[in-house]
């Protein structure tokens, strides 16, 4: 590829601050579409508010240490969606032993990856494996949107006619938009999306956004096995995640020593979501899509994000900044992230053709079974919930956790013989 900057090469400064500028339009709405979570956490607004300037300092302090000293590529960093699966099917548990949950599982990314013992595990995850976690993610995350979208009582013809007529429109905007016009489609979504909202439900209010008092910056640890060992099951979904986006950019940038970046980047993943974990807030993981942004911009430098980082943290200073960007009505965040799970169903069946994941019956039951157990899990009454033992409830009431447990034994027990490659 031939760029205006490669890798390691430093921009001029205003040069340096439009690329960062760009990145920064990217990774605002990518925390926004995961900050939701603090409303099903939290009752008052200040505490939701406390909560997103949490996670936009985790992200951009994230970004700035990779950067530099971590992977040392130009990668977005963003909250953990199926971090964010973990958090739903535990909600009725409490944010400590959320939270604490998601440190240990920090802890132990950290671990694997220090250790060497990533290159061991590699060899279970094959490409089946893959496919069906990442569609894992975006099936049992319906729920979250269904709720999301008609959160508000009062608009629910409205709700359902902005589900329809919003999505779609994002994926015409998609199709149509060119460079960096297409890596703002989500922006554009939020802004939009939340000025119809308003234009006919009517202007939230924001008092008490920025009271006093709204929380405590760190959690008190709290330990619960079973929400813990449901979390580690996702943190496998994350590592993978993690490799496979230092990978993939390594290989477009052409960037050198992939291992040891990967070493690194997991590495300092697995710290930053102890961070994140200590501090009450969604774990970090870098996404894919650094390369269309890469591609539509011309610059694979890695030093915009720098500053793009210290941007995150800024906005993460101001509570009445974040109040405002937190104020994007439900049913409009709702509709986003439908988008973009439909993106990431989108992405597994891509991924299933080219790889010929599928290319037997087998192989398509493998597929298909673990993700119609996750729905069912994901859709079970509160009473059946209820009904499970307060020890397995984590586990066997989440979908995500379910559907991994059966792909891998349906992969490397059942149909071991086929299996895999």
């Amino acid at each position: 590829m031939d760029f205006k900057y490669s890798l390691n090469d430093r921009p001029r400064a205003a040069a340096m601050v439009m690329y960062a500028v760009q990145w920064l339009l990217i990774a605002v709405p990518v925390v926004l579409t995961s900050a939701f979570v603090a409303r099903l956490q939290y009752d008052t607004l200040a505490e939701q508010t406390l909560y997103t300037q949490k996670l936009f300092a985790v992200m951009g302090l994230t970004m700035i240490v990779q950067s530099l000293w971590g992977h040392r590529l130009p990668l977005v960093a963003g909250p953990a969606a199926v971090l964010l699966v973990g958090v739903m099917a535990s909600i009725s548990s409490s944010p400590e032993v959320i939270y604490t949950s998601i440190a240990v599982g920090g802890a132990l990314v950290a671990l694997l990856a220090t250790t060497g013992w990533i290159k061991k595990l590699q060899p279970l995850f094959t490409p089946r494996i893959s496919i069906v976690m990442m569609a894992l993610i975006a099936f049992t995350i319906v729920p979250v949107f269904l709720r999301l979208i008609f959160a508000d009582a009062e608009h629910y013809g409205l709700s359902f006619v902005m589900a329809l007529v919003l999505s779609i429109a994002m994926v015409v905007a998609n199709n149509r938009l060119r460079g960096m016009w297409k890596s703002a489609v989500v922006l554009i979504a939020l802004v939009v999306g939340s000025a119809a909202y308003f234009a006919f439900a009517g202007l939230p209010s924001l008092e008490g956004a920025t009271a006093a008092g709204a929380g405590r910056l760190f959690i008190t640890p709290k330990f619960d096995v079973g929400v813990i060992v449901a979390f580690l099951i996702c943190y496998i979904a994350l590592l993978i995640n993690e490799l496979g986006s230092v990978q993939s950019v390594s290989a477009y940038v052409e960037a050198d020593n992939v291992p040891k970046r990967s070493t690194r980047g997991v590495a300092l993943t697995g710290v930053m979501n102890v961070v994140a974990g200590a501090l009450g807030v969604l774990g970090p993981v870098d996404y894919t899509l650094s390369p269309g942004v890469i591609a539509a911009t011309g610059c694979a430098s890695r030093y915009p994000l720098v500053l793009t980082g210290v941007g995150l943290v800024i906005c993460a200073l101001f509570p009445q900044l974040v109040a405002v960007l937190s104020a994007i009505p439900s049913p409009v965040m709702g509709v986003v992230l439908l988008y973009l799970m439909a993106a990431q169903v989108a992405a597994a069946f891509q991924m299933s053709g080219t790889m010929l994941a599928a290319k037997d019956f087998n192989g398509a039951l493998t597929i298909g079974l673990p993700i119609m157990l996750a729905l069912v899990v994901a859709f079970l009454p509160a009473e059946v919930s209820a009904a499970l033992p307060a020890v397995l409830r984590p586990i066997v009431g989440n979908g995500f956790v379910m559907g991994v447990i059966v792909v891998l034994v349906m992969e490397h027990v059942i149909f071991r013989k086929r299996g895999g490659k």
